[in-house]
This record gives C-alpha cells, sequence and structure tokens, in this order.
C-alpha cells in the first residue's frame, strides 16, 4: 500500500495506537520517569558546575564532600529512573508486538483461501515476524529514546542560554542546520526501509517454498539451483539493506560533523573568555557538558530518525494486510439454520474464477442430495467437482444461482455455523505438528479421550496408532511426514467422525494411495458416511460404485446422473470412463 500524496509520512504509525491504549497507564509511568531521568541528567550540569567552583576552588574540604555527594545522590537517582523507564518501556514493546502478532493473524485467518491462492506465505510470515520486531524496538526503545533526546536537546539548549548566551549562540546556530537533512534523508530511509524490508519476505518466501517442497527438489537434483537462487536473494537483500545503512552513515556523519565541530569552536571561544577572567572553569565545565548533550542528543534523534521511518515502512507493509476485506465474511444479520438435517441444494449454479473470467467453471449446476444420500461427482480433470464443494464450504460464493444447505441460502448464514455441519476429507489432509490426538481432536476440541479413540477405531486407524512410540500421544512432523498417505487419510477421517457433521465431504480421499491402504481407508469412508449425507468428488470409479447417485460432469455442467450400472447401460462419457480404467485395471 503506497502513501498517498500528501500524507504525512508518519500516519501508518497509527497502526500502534490502539494496542497502546490498553497499556495507558504504563505509559504514563514510563513518560513519567523519563521527565524525571531527563530532569536529573540535566542536573548533572549543575552538580559539576557545583564540584568544581564550590569543592575544588574553595580549597575546602567540608564543601567538596557536600558537592560530591550530592552529585553522587543526582547519579543515584538518574539510574534508578532510567532504569524504571527501561523496565516500562521495554515491556510495552513486549506487550504491544504481542497484542500486534495477535490481530494480524486473527485477521489472516478470517481471509478466504482464494487470497492465498496469489499471497506468498513467506511474505505474510515476514510480516509477522520481521516487520513486528520492527515496531517491537520503535515502541520499546526507538520512542523513549526519542523523546529522552528531544527533552535533553532543549533543556541543554536552555541550559546554555543560562550559562553562557554568547557560546550558546554559537552552538544553537548549528541546529537548524542539522534539521534539513534529517528530513530529506528521512524521507529516503522510509524508502529504502520498505525496499530492504520486502527484499527479506522475498528471502522468506523462497526459504519456505524450497523446504515444503525439499522432497521434489532433492528427487529433482535441484539443490545447486535452488542454491543460487536462494544466494541470489540473499544478495538482494544484503543489497538493499546496505543502501539504507549507507544513507544512515552519511546522516550521521553530517549530523555530528556540524554538532561537534560547534561545540569545538564554543570550546575555543570559552577557553579565551576563561583565560581573560570572563567566565569561571565550572562554568565553563558546566557549558561543556551541556554541549556535549546536546550534540550527542541531536546525533541521536537523526540515528532514532532512521529507525523511526524503517518502522513506518513496516507499518505499511502491516496495514496492507489489515486492510485486505476477506471476500466471504458473516452478513451483517445472519440466519440462524435448522436443526440439522443433512439435505443439500443447488439451484442454477453459476461460477467462474476472477482469474479465468472467460472460462465458466460451473454453468447451471443444479443437484439436490437428500438426507442420508451418497452422491459422487465424477469426470475428466476441470469438469468443476471440487469447485462444488469449495462453494458447498463457502470458501466461494456462487455468481448466479443459490447453496442451500437445510433449505437456507448459504450466503445468509455465518461461515462458521455452516461449516460446522461439514466434514471435509481431503486428498491431502492437513496432519498439523502436534500429537495424534490433537490432530483428531482439531475439529472437536472438547471431546474426551475415549471418544478421540472411537473416532480412531471407526476410521480403522487404532491398530497403526497403537503401535506409534507414544500412541495417541505420538507427536507428528510438520505435515505427518512420519506417516504413509493412507495412515494421514485416516486420521483424517477419525478427524471427520469425531466431529460428527451431517454433510460429508470426500475430496479424492483415496486417489494417491496403494491397493492395500485404499481397501483400510475405503471401510473406514464407508464407516464415516453411514446415517450422513455424503458428496464424493472422485477420480477413480472403483471406490464410486456402490454411491446412490453418480453426477457425471464435463466442462461445469452435469452432463447424467444415475447408478453405476445404469450410466454403464446408457454409454457415454461415464461409460468410456468406466471402460478405460476398468480395462486397465
Amino acid at each position: 500500500m503506497s502513501i498517498p500524496p500528501g500524507r504525512a509520512p508518519l500516519t501508518s504509525l497509527r497502526v500502534l495506537v490502539p494496542h497502546l491504549r490498553p497499556y495507558l497507564a504504563r505509559a504514563l509511568a514510563a513518560s513519567v520517569a523519563l521527565l524525571v531521568a531527563a530532569g536529573l541528567l540535566l542536573g548533572l550540569g549543575q552538580g559539576l558546575r557545583a564540584l568544581i567552583d564550590q569543592g575544588f576552588g574553595s580549597a575546602s574540604p567540608e564543601r567538596l564532600n557536600t558537592a560530591a555527594l550530592g552529585m553522587f545522590a543526582i547519579v543515584a537517582a538518574l539510574g534508578a529512573s532510567t532504569a524504571t523507564r527501561f523496565y516500562l518501556v521495554s515491556w510495552l514493546g513486549e506487550r504491544v508486538a504481542g497484542d500486534l502478532r495477535r490481530a494480524v493473524f486473527n485477521h489472516v485467518l478470517t481471509l478466504s483461501p482464494a487470497y492465498f491462492e496469489t499471497a506468498r506465505t513467506g511474505d505474510i510470515l515476514s510480516r509477522l515476524t520481521a516487520d513486528i520486531a520492527v515496531l517491537q524496538a520503535l515502541v520499546g526503545t526507538a520512542i523513549s529514546q526519542s523523546l529522552r533526546n528531544v527533552l535533553i536537546a532543549i533543556g541543554a539548549s536552555a541550559m546554555l542560554v543560562v550559562t553562557s548566551a554568547k557560546l550558546a549562540a554559537i552552538t544553537l546556530v548549528v541546529v537548524p542546520v542539522v534539521v534539513v537533512p534529517l528530513i530529506l534523508f528521512g524521507r529516503r530511509e522510509r524508502k529504502l526501509s520498505r525496499s530492504a524490508q520486502e527484499r527479506v519476505a522475498d528471502l522468506a518466501a523462497t526459504a519456505e517454498e524450497t523446504v515444503n517442497g525439499l522432497s521434489t527438489v532433492q528427487a529433482f537434483t535441484h539443490e545447486a539451483a535452488d542454491r543460487a537462487r536462494f544466494s541470489a536473494e540473499v544478495e538482494r537483500s544484503v543489497g538493499a539493506a546496505l543502501s539504507r545503512i549507507a544513507s544512515r552513515a552519511i546522516l550521521i556523519l553530517i549530523v555530528i560533523l556540524l554538532g561537534f565541530g560547534a561545540i569545538t569552536f564554543s570550546l575555543w571561544v570559552g577557553g579565551r573568555d576563561v583565560l581573560a577572567g570572563r567566565m569561571t572553569g565550572g562554568e565553563l565545565s558546566a557549558f561543556v557538558f551541556y554541549a556535549v548533550l546536546l550534540a550527542s542528543s541531536v546525533a541521536s534523534i537523526s540515528e532514532i530518525w532512521g529507525e523511526i521511518q524503517r518502522a513506518a515502512a513496516a507499518s505499511d507493509r502491516l496495514l496492507e494486510i489489515l486492510a485486505v476485506e476477506p471476500e466471504i465474511a458473516a452478513p451483517a444479520a445472519p440466519v440462524s439454520l435448522p436443526p440439522p438435517q443433512g439435505r443439500v441444494a443447488f439451484e442454477e449454479v453459476g461460477f467462474h474464477y476472477p482469474s479465468r473470467p472467460e472460462t465458466p467453471a460451473l454453468v447451471d449446476f443444479s443437484l439436490a442430495l437428500e438426507p442420508g444420500e451418497t452422491v459422487a461427482l465424477v469426470g475428466p480433470s476441470g469438469a468443476g467437482k471440487t469447485t462444488v464443494l469449495q462453494l458447498l464450504l463457502r470458501f466461494r460464493d456462487p455468481q448466479q444461482g443459490r447453496v442451500l444447505v437445510d433449505g437456507v441460502d448459504a450466503r445468509a448464514v455465518d461461515p462458521q455455523a455452516l461449516r460446522a455441519r461439514l466434514g471435509l476429507v481431503a486428498q491431502e489432509p492437513m496432519i498439523f505438528s502436534a500429537s495424534v490426538a490433537e490432530n483428531i481432536r482439531y475439529g472437536r476440541p472438547e471431546a474426551t479421550d475415549a471418544q478421540v479413540l472411537e473416532a480412531a477405531r471407526a476410521a480403522a486407524a487404532a491398530e497403526f496408532i497403537a503401535a506409534l512410540p507414544e500412541g495417541m500421544g505420538t507427536h507428528l512432523g510438520a505435515r505427518g511426514v512420519t506417516l504413509s498417505g493412507g495412515q494421514r487419510q485416516r486420521i483424517a477421517i477419525a478427524r471427520a467422525i469425531l466431529r460428527d457433521p451431517p454433510i460429508l465431504l470426500l475430496d479424492e480421499a483415496t486417489s494417491a494411495l496403494d491397493a492395500e491402504s485404499e481397501q483400510a481407508v475405503q471401510q473406514a469412508l464407508a464407516t464415516a458416511a453411514h446415517g450422513r449425507t455424503t458428496l464424493v468428488v472422485a477420480h477413480r470409479l472403483a471406490t464410486v460404485r456402490r454411491a446412490d447417485r453418480i453426477v457425471v460432469m464435463e466442462a461445469g455442467r452435469i452432463v447424467a446422473i444415475g447408478t453405476h450400472d445404469q450410466l454403464v447401460r446408457e454409454g457415454g462419457l461415464y461409460a468410456r470412463l468406466a471402460a478405460l480404467q476398468f480395462t486397465e485395471a
């Protein structure tokens, strides 16, 4: 999301406001500690002046002791207030970052699957981690330090004037000159920071994609090419970061040359005044102290300004994803579904994917499923079978017609209430990096251990689960890589059985299995489908021969409906597919 012309450069940081508001008391306490610490630091200059003029200059041990004790008291109070400020702002940074991550993650979960067909997972993860870490540093460090340095710069400027108006004029004349490069380089810093963060996102996306497909990478001996690709992304990332670093380094150089150059000249003038008796050594020492404070504060502000610009770029990227509206959302006044029956109807549904508007996925698709009926969708690839399931799950909405569940238009229902009536067993079931029990319990977190075990038995999974090292407590790797395809499918079926939905959706649930695994999974699927309305998508016709009805689809249309035997006798597409598959078998 680019920044519109005329928009203030830091308005994107407003993303932090709602997350800071709950911790206003802590923020105020941190501000008080900041003010106290800044005031005490400025007081050190007067303590130094007293120590030199009244302690050293008086030749009195008692006055020296008093001045030294006063100086130590200021230092002790300064340490306590600074430590308090550091703890409070660091606490704020951690809490705000945690809340912001939660808010962005929660928003991502509302986005429809269609969004992730074009979005890069690595880029989203980069925003959740790297970009929010930049904002955490802003809240936990940069804001506090910038306010501290602004206060010290203002206070030091005032104390310079009080100590010596002539020398103050020499020093302060440089301050406006320093502000100009801050503004100019700040704009460049934001642009370079955005570029650097996008390169990091590219890096994360490349790594995530390669690691997820590592078996394919190794199977095709593509390691060298992927190393070169990742190395190129690393160089792009490093190059973008170095450009940002070089820009900030030039800014720091300019600020230090101007600031400390002015101090050096002021010291030269002040030294001449001390030699001429127009100024005491204590006054010059205090002036030097305040001048150094002013210069170092301005130099720190220039560096922190770069961090603020970097945080603004990170905020832009977070606002981009937070601005994405879910394509599928609950209506303002959702209709309640009646008691579950398991009745499904598609009425003259028309749908095309936004990326392929010229090719309809479904055309005048009408189909009714009665409670307890098993209906299979078959046909060649691209016929629209999986699209039917996506519309029923309301991952997408049709452009024409209606999808009804128990007599209610799916668009009028809260998507979560709709999906609570559906159980899905996908072709590639998602196995999470958790225990076997947690994976089965995924669709029904409140289920007891006994219910989980019963679902595993019904899915013909209990035997192989018992053979795992820790049984139900065995931790499965990411995507269940330690399990066979048939074992993953049976865990997915157990998950669907435990959910106990009135409507079961089976999407190519046995297409990638060997004969032995397919037989076990088919038995589990028959158990799962018993007493439920079941909609099956299949390429392998042997898996749907016993369906109550088989719906033959081609190019998004229904071309035939009947039982296996009826469709074979009628000839046509189904008979040709059956002849090919059963002859091959």
